[in-house]
């Protein structure tokens, strides 16, 4: 099997650096950076890391901002057996590749994705992440913060991503698991807490769960984006 790791990115100069650094030595086949019309160096920044590995097959390509038609953009450009989502403030383990490899050895499983921590792993933080992990394996739903991946031929048999400014892995993940499995892998990403500690975390945990909710309750995404885009 082979993997193709997506990238949606918007303004992420500060953070391509380290997070490159970090992913380029797990030996993914493919990468593609999607691009929503960023307004800083991220485009510049992402094309001078990735000309370093000129035995790595990548691509940066550019089109509308939005995290679903950007990954939805990624996959119809990626030739490889598996879809890897990754957000650029996230930071694989060192044994993504295997593990996933392993996760997927089962014809029965046809996607999956990893438990979450946060940097630094104590009081809110320590809190949210376990709530995080928790609540996706009682429920058999995934967000895009814990690194979704999925057969390709899945992917397509689905139509990727729905099409809605924000929801798009918790719908996506409902179609998914009624493909067939999906694995809650043990193996930890860490990723930015940064959107948490700028709103505060009892806020945005209380602000997360009434999205999910109303969403749960059936407000329509585009409505929900209206009242509470500030989130993402």
């Amino acid at each position: 099997m082979s993997i193709a790791v997506i990238i949606p990115i918007f303004n992420e100069e500060a953070v391509l650096p380290s997070f490159l650094n970090g992913l380029l030595p797990l030996d993914f086949e493919e990468i593609i950076l999607v691009d929503g019309n960023s307004q800083d160096r991220s485009v510049e920044v992402a094309q001078t890391l990735l000309n370093a590995s000129p035995q790595l097959q990548h691509r940066i390509i550019s089109g509308p901002k939005g995290r679903a038609v950007q990954m939805n953009a990624g996959a119809d450009q990626a030739t490889k057996d598996i879809l890897l989502f990754l957000h650029a403030d996230t930071q694989l383990p060192h044994n993504a590749k295997s593990v996933i490899e392993q996760a997927l050895s089962s014809s029965l499983n046809v996607g999956g994705r990893f438990d979450v921590r946060f940097p630094q792993d104590s009081g809110y933080a320590w809190m949210v992440s376990r709530m995080m992990n928790h609540r996706s394996r009682l429920s058999g739903m995934c967000t895009g913060d814990q690194a979704i991946f999925v057969r390709r031929s899945v992917f397509e048999s689905m139509g990727g991503f729905a099409d809605i400014p924000l929801m798009e892995d918790l719908e996506f993940s409902s179609r998914m698991k009624r493909k067939g499995a999906v694995v809650a892998l043990k193996d930890i990403v860490t990723t930015s807490f940064r959107r948490w500690e700028q709103q505060g975390p009892f806020q945005t945990i209380v602000r997360m769960w009434t999205l999910r909710f109303l969403y749960w309750l059936g407000w329509d995404p585009q409505r929900l984006h209206h009242y509470y885009h500030h989130v993402r």
